[in-house]
C-alpha cells in the first residue's frame, strides 16, 4: 500500500513538472527569493502563519480546548489554509476563513504558484484506526522549504523520507499523547529528516486546561536534543536561504505572547 502511494506521489510530481516547465519553475523561485524572508509566527500549538513571496499560509487552526483552551482560535488573514487533520479541536475555521482556498487531503497541488504537497501519515500509533490520518505539508516559500508534520505520530517511513526530502524548516510535534510524537519519537523524526533548523508545536503551555491536557511540556524535548543550539524568539521568526545553517542545525523555539 504505501509503495502504491509513493507510485502515485511520485507520477503525479513528475507530470506536475512537465506541466510547468522549467523556465517558469525557475522564475517563480526567484520572485520568491527576491521578496523578501520568509516569517513564521505561531499562533499556538500547531497552528502557524507563513508570510512571504507574496502568500500567506495559514497551517492547522485549531478549536480552543483542552491543551489549547488559553489560546484565541486563530483569526490571522491568510491566502491559503492547510489542515492536517479534522477531528472536534483540529482543522477548525472561524467564518473569517470563508474565502481562503482549504487544503486537506494528500496530494500535490500547484496553487498561486506555489508547488504543495500533502502527505499522509497515521494520525496514531496504530496505523490511523484511531485518530485516522495526518496530512504532513511540504512547500517552498521565499526560497524556504518548509516541512510541517502537523500531528504525525508513526514513524519517518522510508517512502515519507523520500516525498519529504531534507527540509529548510521542520515543525514538529514532541508533547506526546495519543496522537502526535513523544519526545522521543520526535528526535528520531528529526534525525531522520535532518533539517537545518527545527521548530518544536504541539507541546504543553501555559494555555492548557490542566485536567483535560495529556502532552507534555517542552523542556523533555530539549533536554534529549541538548546537543543542538537552541533559539528562544518572540512569536515572529524571519528566515531566509542566507541565515539557514550551513552545516548542522538548530531549533528555534517561538514564544507566544501570553
Amino acid at each position: 500500500m504505501r509503495r502504491r502511494h509513493l507510485l502515485r506521489y511520485a507520477s503525479a510530481g513528475f507530470l506536475s513538472t512537465l506541466g510547468l516547465g522549467l523556465v517558469s519553475s525557475l522564475q517563480s523561485y526567484q520572485a520568491q527569493t527576491e521578496s523578501g524572508p520568509l516569517s513564521v509566527q505561531t499562533l499556538g500549538h500547531t497552528a502557524f502563519l507563513f508570510t512571504g513571496g507574496g502568500q500567506r499560509i495559514l497551517v492547522n487552526p485549531f478549536r480552543p480546548i483542552g491543551c489549547t483552551e488559553g489560546y484565541p482560535a486563530p483569526t490571522a488573514a491568510a491566502d491559503l489554509v492547510l489542515i492536517s487533520s479534522r477531528l472536534f479541536d483540529e482543522g477548525y475555521l472561524e467564518g473569517s476563513y470563508a474565502n481562503a482556498q482549504v487544503l486537506s487531503q494528500p496530494g500535490i497541488y500547484e496553487i498561486r504558484g506555489l508547488n504543495i504537497q500533502g502527505i499522509s501519515m497515521p494520525h496514531d500509533r496504530e496505523g490511523g484506526r484511531r485518530f485516522g490520518t495526518n496530512v504532513a505539508w511540504v512547500w517552498n516559500q521565499a526560497g524556504v522549504k518548509i516541512a510541517h508534520l502537523g500531528g504525525a505520530a508513526a514513524p519517518i517511513a522510508l517512502e515519507d523520507k523520500i516525498l519529504i526530502g531534507r527540509p529548510d524548516v521542520l515543525l514538529v510535534p514532541v508533547g506526546g499523547g495519543p496522537k502526535a510524537y513523544t519526545p522521543q519519537e520526535a528526535v528520531e523524526a528529526v534525525r531522520s529528516l535532518n533539517p537545518k533548523l527545527v521548530i518544536p508545536t504541539h507541546y504543553r503551555t501555559q494555555a492548557a486546561d490542566g485536567d483535560a491536557c495529556d502532552i507534555v511540556a517542552l523542556d523533555e524535548f530539549l533536554t534529549l536534543m541538548q546537543e543542538t543550539p537552541v533559539n528562544r524568539v518572540n512569536s515572529t521568526l524571519s528566515v531566509s536561504p542566507s541565515v539557514l545553517p550551513s552545516d548542522g542545525m538548530r531549533i528555534a523555539v517561538l514564544n507566544y505572547p501570553f
